[in-house]
């Protein structure tokens, strides 16, 4: 079975910023290497060095732990230069520059991956590149991978939990991971039981203009269908919440409404209270960019670019499958 992070510098990946720091203003974004730390610790320590709370420090999005990852984090009235000549645990500060605001989760653009996946037998690396570039072409399901669910896979649960009256504590962040969890859980539910490919659509859908980020109701999947075969805009799945701007209609709204139910999740929708649970569209699919396959002495390198919030394992499963092989076993330990 083929392999993935057997050691850290199995699975690099460096954040692609949605905007550059400015320069000026109350806060100091920092790009930090961090190897086989989490970047919850990794907030910890910004804050002790900054005497500021742990809330008050931002990043766009966790990264994986048994990694090397460049991320972007924020701390509020940290010196810049002090920022670089900072010592934390199983990290390097290679950048620090000041900037107005805190950065926000989801203000990321995209993430670049080099990885390496090991016992791949030679049939596997050779099908490998056409893999990848049907995968460029075609688009790839846009499904949460399993480490949105945690290490016991419970994280969902736990957001279930606090629908139905759980406790939050005064750190809300761990709330919103876990209802985020369920919110990826009714989501991968949906595209998985979508009758028809994820590049298809169906009268009912709510599509994204890729562009953009527009929505619209598809009321004629054929006139629409030639825009989301050139890849300007796709269907789209639901982030569930109190506050959705386009809602879809027929069969699409039908699947929705039954895979919310079956997983829990109340109507009317009641926060926990503390806690903003908004409601978003996510697509279906997305495109790999740049995408690199090769042979690198009986592994095999794969190098791609996925927008914000999609996950390279889901791309390297999809590759493998693709080529002839069964999906990637990822080590942690």
């Amino acid at each position: 079975m083929p392999v993935l992070r057997q050691v850290p510098e199995d699975f690099v990946v460096e954040e692609i910023p949605l905007y550059p720091a400015k320069g000026e203003g109350g806060h100091t974004f920092l790009l930090i290497e961090k190897r086989d730390v989490t970047s919850e610790s990794v907030a910890r320590a910004l804050a002790r060095a900054a005497q500021a709370a742990p809330r008050d420090v931002g990043y766009a999005g966790r990264k994986d732990r048994h990694a090397v990852a460049r991320q972007w984090f924020s701390a509020p009235g940290l010196d810049p230069e002090r920022a670089l000549e900072l010592e934390l645990p199983g990290c390097r500060v290679l950048e620090a520059i000041r900037h107005p605001h805190k950065l926000r989760t989801g203000h990321l653009a995209g993430n670049r991956f080099d990885l390496r996946v090991r016992e791949v037998s030679p049939e596997t690396i050779a099908a490998a590149p056409a893999a990848g570039e049907a995968l460029s072409r075609t688009g790839l399901p846009n499904r949460f991978g399993v480490q949105r669910f945690g290490r016991q896979g419970d994280n969902a649960e736990r957001g279930r939990a606090l629908l139905a009256g759980g406790r939050v504590d005064r750190d809300r962040r761990a709330a919103r991971f876990w209802l985020s969890a369920l919110q990826a859980e009714v989501f991968n539910a949906v595209l998985d039981e979508r009758p028809i490919p994820p590049g298809r659509l169906e009268r009912g859908d709510v599509a994204v203009v890729h562009a953009s980020g527009g929505l619209f109701l598809v009321e004629t999947s054929v006139r629409e269908q030639p825009r989301a075969d050139a890849f300007e805009i796709s269907p789209t799945g639901p982030i569930f919440g109190t506050k959705v701007s386009v809602e879809p209609a027929g069969q699409p709204a039908r699947r929705e409404r039954a895979a919310m139910a079956r997983l829990g999740i109340p109507a009317p929708l009641l926060p926990p209270p503390g806690v903003r649970l908004h409601g978003t569209r996510r697509p279906l699919r997305v495109q790999p960019r740049e995408v690199e396959v090769e042979a690198d002495d009986g592994a095999l390198r794969l190098r791609f670019v996925l927008p914000s919030g999609s996950y390279a394992t889901v791309f390297v499963d999809a590759l493998l499958v693709a080529a002839g092989a069964e999906p990637v076993r990822v080590v942690v330990e």
